[in-house]
């Protein structure tokens, strides 16, 4: 069930309709407030594991969810504009990592603790298990891996009503310059 619209001066654009098995499995989430899930939260939802990744698979293409990480994804609103929306890079990242084994540092600690003004593009993540770069929901995430005992001191703050771990700020005095 695919529609399309065009407006004016603008190539036409398709929206993709979701099966009520999708609609059911999406508003449940949200009347949860689940945004963020694994492969656990859904699995009632589906026959068995096969019907699960099919559903998944199809979910990602339409845009509605996003894979994290091995196990985790993140549900895009219903609420979404034409399907942009926004989550907090700190948020993301403790998502990401699971909450634990991490630190944000870097411009993006030295702006959360107000050393300079500049918002950062990327967001530094000293962690002791991933090497890589991705770019999620226009944040620039760039994990880098390091010794447990590299790691700088850190601190646990929330924001939006979510933990995440963070250079203290004399270590964030650091990347000042």
């Amino acid at each position: 069930m695919k529609k399309q619209t065009k407006t004016r001066n603008q190539q036409p654009t398709i929206r993709k309709g979701l099966s009520e098995k999708e609609l059911d499995l999406i508003s449940n989430l949200e009347l949860k407030n689940q945004y963020f899930f694994t492969n656990q939260d859904i699995k009632s939802f589906f026959k068995n594991d096969n019907e699960r990744k099919v559903y998944i698979h199809r979910l990602k293409k339409k845009g509605r969810i996003i894979k994290l990480n091995q196990k985790k994804y993140f549900l895009i609103p219903i609420k979404a504009v034409k399907g942009n929306w926004s989550e907090h890079p700190f948020v993301l990242i403790d998502e990401i990592m699971n909450g634990k084994n991490y630190c944000i540092v870097g411009k993006a600690s030295a702006n959360y603790w107000k050393l300079i003004d500049q918002i950062p593009l990327v967001y530094e993540v000293w962690n002791t298990k991933k090497h890589k770069r991705i770019e999620v929901f226009n944040s620039i995430l760039d994990f880098k891996k390091h010794k447990k005992r590299d790691i700088p001191i850190l601190v646990e703050r929330e924001v939006y009503n979510h933990k995440f771990l963070i250079a203290t700020k004399e270590e964030s005095k650091k990347w000042r310059s």
